[in-house]
């Protein structure tokens, strides 16, 4: 299984909207894509930046063929209306891992 890492920094002005529209709006429309089979959300308690807060929002997917449709096809959109909500207020790096 492989999972798709999506990690946020967030600035604290914004934190409780955007992880509230995450997890009512986002992730719902990134599992309706079908190219995922769960989820989880998590908090990165080692942070050290004041003003901000950081995330790591993991979703599992069975293959890497199926993890690339949805980064050709899906996440561009997706991305897309992430930064046009939240702009700079928000910064966000992506890994593929390997579950073991």
């Amino acid at each position: 299984m492989l999972i798709y890492n999506i990690t946020v920094g967030v600035d604290k002005s914004i934190e409780q909207e955007w992880l509230s529209w995450m997890k009512a709006i986002h992730i719902p429309n990134v599992m309706k894509t079908g190219k995922f089979i769960s989820y989880r959300v998590l908090k990165v308690i080692t942070h050290d930046e004041p003003d901000s807060a950081s995330y790591a929002i993991q979703y599992n997917a069975v293959n890497l063929e199926v993890l690339q449709q949805y980064l050709d096809l899906d996440a561009p959109g997706l991305r897309k209306e992430v930064q046009d909500k939240f702009g700079d207020k928000q910064v966000s790096y992506r890994t593929i891992l390997e579950e073991q």
